[in-house]
């Protein structure tokens, strides 16, 4: 079968405006426990686009860690491709796509660091060969091969040992500020429902229908 013959048509349910939540973050809190309780995988996976100072785009899946009133936290390596990008331009896009409910949501806006401590907590909470592979991967640079990475590990294994690793200063979190949050529900004949909270002048949410 041909690519262009492929399709799926959308049909387990519609959004309408009486259905979202006063709020797109406990509208989202909906969804995604929805998506948990469906068992789907990666549900917390989300692509995220940055863009340079020029705009020239790049996007990759990463996951979320936290949201709450004040945005959506991810951690990375502040100095890979995605931290240089976002210490120029510090905007981004989020999409989570969850494909068992015919559902995605879409987030813009801008970027800030979190707090030391907050990356220091979830550091400290992640297992101890995730902390140690912060130290050892430096993220997005060209390396020669995969032998590089073993061995950068199993110095830093010796450093630290079963002790505590600190966070590296390089490593730590980024919160998306939302200015617009899109929840897209698919519908039969590609009439898809497409509901945004858009943030105004006031910081007050307006929620608006878009075509599909």
């Amino acid at each position: 079968m041909a690519i262009a013959d492929l399709r799926k048509e959308y049909t387990q349910r519609g959004l309408t405006e009486a259905d979202l939540a006063a709020d797109p973050f406990s509208q989202f809190r909906i969804w995604l426990d929805q998506a948990l309780d469906a068992q789907l995988p990666e549900p917390t996976a989300m692509t995220l686009a940055t863009a340079t100072l020029a705009g020239v785009p790049s996007a990759r899946m990463v996951l979320l860690k936290g949201f709450d009133a004040n945005g959506f936290v991810f951690y990375t390596n502040y100095e890979s491709r995605k931290g240089h990008e976002l210490a120029v331009n510090p905007r981004a896009a989020l999409t989570f796509y969850w494909s068992g409910l015919e559902r995605q949501v879409r987030i813009e806006g801008e970027v800030k660091r979190v707090t030391a401590a907050e990356s220091d907590a979830y550091f400290n909470s992640r297992p101890l060969g995730s902390r140690l592979g912060a130290w050892a991967s430096p993220q997005s640079q060209v390396i020669a091969d995969r032998e590089l990475l073993a061995q950068r590990l199993a110095a830093y294994t010796t450093t630290y040992g079963d002790g505590p690793v600190p966070r590296p200063a390089h490593w730590g979190g980024f919160r998306v500020v939302p200015h617009t949050i899109e929840f897209w529900q698919g519908r039969p004949s590609r009439l898809h429902d497409r509901l945004r909270y858009r943030r105004s002048q006031d910081s007050t949410w307006v929620t608006e229908r878009l075509a599909p």
